[in-house]
């Protein structure tokens, strides 16, 4: 792979990224962002989901992709700062596998509880299109601490 495309993805990702500190509707994010058909996985263990919806699923295709917009944000506010991601340089680029990962992070709140609590978060970006149009995005978060500040 060329450094042209090491750079595209960076792009793309980093554009991404600050997006979110100050997000758009999911389907304007979803159209700018990502390929046809988008993917978007938040790790975490499957018995979560009785209290987080959002973790242990793969969200395929727009209107899945926007229902874990909606589903995540009915249970959690995210506050992001504009440090919240590093700098371009700051994302790692794989351009023969096709990855991007970076660290970021943020502030987190329960709309049930009110609790909130700060962390770091891992996103890797992969299965990009031609134009460099994200494929599918994966979060490992914290998911422990969400489900302690949601409650029961």
């Amino acid at each position: 792979m060329s450094s042209t495309r090491s750079t595209t993805l960076r792009k793309t990702t980093h554009a991404f990224c600050r997006a979110l500190i100050s997000p758009p509707p999911p389907s304007d994010l979803l159209s700018q962002y990502f390929s046809g058909t988008p993917k978007i996985t938040e790790h975490g263990p499957e018995w979560s989901r009785t209290r987080l919806p959002f973790l242990a699923k793969t969200f395929t295709g727009k209107a899945e992709c926007e229902e874990y917009f909606k589903v995540m944000t009915d249970v959690l506010e995210m506050s992001l700062s504009d440090d919240a991601f590093p700098a371009k340089e700051g994302f790692i680029v794989d351009a023969e596998a096709g990855m991007v990962s970076v660290v970021g992070k943020g502030r987190f709140t329960s709309k049930k509880t009110g609790k909130g609590w700060d962390e770091q978060f891992i996103y890797r970006f992969g299965g990009f299109d031609d134009e460099g149009r994200i494929g599918h995005w994966e979060v490992w978060a914290d998911p422990l601490s969400a489900w302690e500040a949601v409650g029961e």
